[in-house]
């Protein structure tokens, strides 16, 4: 259950997830070039401003401007129906905020999110960010999921003992899980170590989802937790269930 806020603080706050919906209106993906996730100038902001980039697409496949979404990417296999899976279950728990930074496994997520009416999307510019926007709905009695790779999940570790730890605010991360058996990235194998460990570290939840059956109630769970203890739980996203190989 959110734990409500008071009227000096939703009417305060009412106004900044006014801004931050209608900036998440305005940002469009880019789709320009050949494959991946990047960076660019975004239509909602200057130089920097994080922008979706899908890999091109064959016979078939779609582009973000609202051509067939049939197939996954040719080049970057994520599994569009695991991602749909994923997403459902966040909304099913009330999640009408998410805050994310392009990533290839977050690719079809931060898409959906894009396209859906009903939810905001806020794009970072790096992933602490992400938890002060969470801290900020959950002030305004409205429930969020942070989206983040696990390289991101290291970089907020100030923000996440700084701030949600310290104010007591539920925070579902969910990390994808870059590093671990099958990862054919070096640059993503030292990151993919230390998730764990320093997770169990901080003291916080976590579990791991590596299949679709798991979904829905893991996510159920974690959302629960998070708004009972007040206090961060993690989620990891891994290669099973995100990558079609």
């Amino acid at each position: 259950m959110v734990m409500p806020a008071s009227p000096a603080v939703r009417s305060f706050l009412a106004p900044l997830l006014e801004i931050l919906s209608a900036q998440a209106a305005r940002w469009r993906p880019r789709t320009d070039r050949a494959k991946g996730v990047g960076w660019g100038v975004g239509l909602g902001g200057g130089i920097g401003s994080p922008v979706v980039e899908y890999p091109a697409r064959s016979q078939g496949r779609s582009t973000l401007e609202g051509e067939d979404h049939e197939d996954a990417e040719a080049d970057v296999p994520v599994s569009i129906t695991n991602s749909r899976v994923i997403y459902e279950a966040l909304k099913a728990c009330g999640v009408r905020l998410i805050s994310a930074l392009p990533e290839t496994w977050l690719v079809h997520l931060i898409q959906m999110a894009q396209d859906d009416p009903e939810m905001i999307l806020v794009r970072l510019a790096k992933e602490e960010e992400g938890v002060g926007i969470s801290a900020g709905a959950h002030l305004a009695g409205t429930r969020s999921a942070m989206l983040m790779q696990n390289h991101g999940f290291l970089a907020s570790i100030n923000g996440i003992v700084s701030l949600a730890r310290l104010y007591r605010i539920p925070l579902l991360m969910l990390i994808s899980y870059r590093g671990e058996f099958g990862e054919r990235d070096p640059w993503q194998t030292e990151g993919g170590g230390a998730t764990e460990p320093l997770l169990r570290a901080l003291g916080i939840p976590y579990e791991r989802l590596d299949e679709p059956v798991q979904v829905a109630h893991r996510i159920s769970k974690a959302q629960t937790l998070a708004e009972s203890s007040l206090k961060p739980v993690a989620l990891l996203l891994c290669r099973d269930l995100m990558w079609e190989e």
